[in-house]
């Protein structure tokens, strides 16, 4: 069921695990003044034995709409912004995200601030939940593709951002789950009513997902091939995988009445 977007079968039933709340939650929130230095930071929080429960990571275009959108008091310095959570026993976590802010800083964070507990931590979520917001206050229309690309690549992916939006003539804003590498990559456009523009848009989503392709990453993280990725999907995948999910869903679907329409062809 996993991967097939529905067209394997239909749930009927789910069997769910619960898993208690931890104790104790607890957050920084950093500004660097570049992408790159914060895109270090993942790597070293990570590769230093840290385990946060979220790892966020947001670039200029990204903060500057926040700003002009909330306020500049409410948004951190910098050209690139990180958030990192941390969870467990209250004991561990308080001397956890105190090794943390140490690490942080002698990484080239220019402001540092700490949230302890679910009421502080969600101050700092509330920020991060308004960069969407922030991007459509702009008045552009943003096109939200939820790419994946190895850690390693954060770097790479905004620098062609930045290449993306000096050929396109597109604002490009970047921000995400930099934990796993799911970036949304925001490419902001004035419209889609206008052909000229929209072909300008499916140039620049075109270069997009073939670079991350290249990258060995993943066109989708979170939001699934559907029928708006579907002419990606045979360059996305080998001719091997597209025939083994060709096969299993003549198998297990053979009057195609599953999810129809979607993205195998």
């Amino acid at each position: 069921m996993v991967g097939s977007e529905g067209m394997l079968g239909v749930v009927t039933e789910a069997t769910l695990r619960l898993i208690p709340h931890p104790p104790m939650r607890a957050m920084l929130s950093a500004g660097f003044n570049s992408f790159a230095e914060a895109a270090n930071a993942v790597q070293r929080i990570l590769g230093s034995g840290f385990l946060p429960s979220a790892l966020e990571i947001a670039d200029k275009f990204t903060l500057r709409a926040a700003r002009e959108y909330l306020g500049a008091s409410v948004t951190p310095e910098g050209d690139a912004h990180l958030l990192v959570e941390i969870d467990g026993q209250p004991d561990s976590v308080k001397g956890e995200i105190d090794q943390l802010a140490k690490l942080v800083e002698s990484l080239g964070s220019i402001c540092l601030n700490k949230a302890m507990g679910d009421e502080a931590c969600e101050a700092f979520w509330k920020l991060r939940r308004e960069f969407s917001y922030s991007l459509r206050n702009t008045g552009l229309i943003k096109l939200n593709e939820d790419i994946v690309v190895p850690r390693g690549r954060l770097v790479d992916l905004v620098d062609f951002a930045e290449t993306l939006q000096s050929e396109t003539g597109f604002p490009v804003a970047c921000f995400g789950h930099a934990g796993d590498g799911n970036i949304h990559v925001n490419i902001m456009v004035p419209t889609m009513d206008d052909p000229a523009i929209r072909e300008r848009a499916e140039v620049a989503l075109d270069k997009l997902f073939h670079q991350v392709i290249a990258w060995n990453g993943a066109i989708t993280g979170e939001h699934g091939i559907g029928v708006a990725k579907k002419r990606w999907w045979r360059d996305a995948v080998s001719p091997a995988s597209h025939e083994t999910h060709l096969r299993i869903k003549a198998a297990l679907d053979p009057n195609g009445i599953l999810n129809p329409g979607k993205f195998l062809g």
